[in-house]
């Protein structure tokens, strides 16, 4: 017997609104366990790797505010809205609403001189600056100095900057190389021009969220990260 199409909506709102409240929250405790009980040792592994565990909780706010952009958390479109607004805001006050429209140009124009993400100098450094520029803000820079000022009324600055500013910064590259200069870069035949990386789950869900298989997502922009790897030929 088939499932019902109400039995199907319920499973889909589940999971995919747990797996993005799951990164939202975990990312939260994370960071609130770094900044106020965690003591940084350099000569530590462990610093190193809850700097690259906030990095990756910071790529994946983005990647959920992405997907709410597909509309692929939930069938409900203010259950994908609010998650990606907040997911947006989280990852250093991103506003959801500029992030929308400017994606769906990159997906219809991708490669083109209308696709805000893409730089035709193919010149690593020029690409990651355009990039910013398409996204950063001044609201933005002044909420987090307002932000970063009232952390360290609270919190050890060095744990502040290394936990909460450091890891943003590095998600942000994170997010250009692997999915965006990667997958763009050169010359592509394909209708969707862009690359995909060689089929290996492990490394591409810890690279990106499996956004290095990135022809795969232009081909299947409703797709949600947590199934991309399912379309991977």
């Amino acid at each position: 017997m088939q499932p019902s199409s109400s039995a199907k909506d319920l499973y889909l709102t589940s999971r995919g609104t747990l797996i993005a409240g799951g990164i939202i929250v975990g990312w939260l405790l994370l960071l609130l366990f770094l900044l106020g009980s965690y003591t940084i040792n350099w000569s530590s592994p462990l610093t190193y790797l809850f700097v690259w565990l906030q990095t990756h909780l910071y790529t994946g706010l983005f990647i959920t505010a992405h997907d709410a952009m597909h509309g692929a958390i939930s069938p409900k479109p203010v259950v994908n809205k609010r998650l990606g607004q907040l997911s947006a805001l989280l990852f250093a006050f991103n506003s959801y609403n500029k992030l929308f429209p400017k994606h769906h140009e990159h997906h219809r124009f991708v490669a083109s001189d209308k696709d805000p993400d893409y730089h035709a100098s193919q010149n690593f450094f020029i690409w990651y600056f355009s990039f910013l520029k398409q996204y950063i803000t001044w609201w933005q820079i002044v909420a987090m100095a307002i932000t970063y000022n009232l952390l360290k009324l609270a919190f050890p600055q060095e744990n502040v900057v290394l936990f909460w500013i450091v890891p943003s910064l590095l998600a942000t590259l994170q997010l250009f190389y692997f999915g965006t200069y990667l997958p763009h870069r050169g010359e592509h035949s394909n209708r969707h021009k862009s690359g995909s990386q060689r089929k290996n789950h492990l490394w591409a869900f810890l690279s990106c969220y499996f956004f290095g298989y990135h022809w795969e997502h232009h081909n299947h922009p409703g797709t949600p990260w947590w199934q991309l790897w399912k379309k991977k030929r």
